[in-house]
């Protein structure tokens, strides 16, 4: 007996190697939350947010949009992140700062 609602939550940093997973997600869940390095491949693809030096797949940037469209033909809400730490390296002894949905990312940075 499954209780809905049934959100699933998928992470990693490629669209592309997640495809299947999530194209199963959208058919049995209600949400579906892309969160991790796939979500900035989302971001830029789907919102045209900047991303600044964030992980960005180049192969998911072609099936970003796909599942978006699939989920919202399915009525099954795809949930992105609205913020992010952010740093201009990635190391643990940096200066951090939270760049919002609505900010990008600037170049210079990129998402942790």
């Amino acid at each position: 007996l499954v209780q809905r609602p049934l959100v699933a939550i998928v992470g990693g940093a490629k669209v592309s190697d997640k495809v299947l997973v999530i194209e199963n997600l959208i058919d049995q869940a209600d949400g579906v939350m892309c969160i991790g390095g796939m979500a900035y491949t989302f971001a830029k693809t789907c919102n045209g947010m900047e991303i600044g030096k964030s992980l960005f797949d180049k192969k998911g940037a072609d099936l970003a949009p796909k599942l978006m469209e699939k989920a919202k033909a399915k009525g099954v809400e795809i949930t992105l992140p609205v913020d992010w730490k952010c740093g201009k390296e990635f190391t643990n002894d940096q200066e951090t700062k939270i760049f919002t949905k609505d900010e990008g990312i600037p170049a210079e940075w990129e998402g942790m």
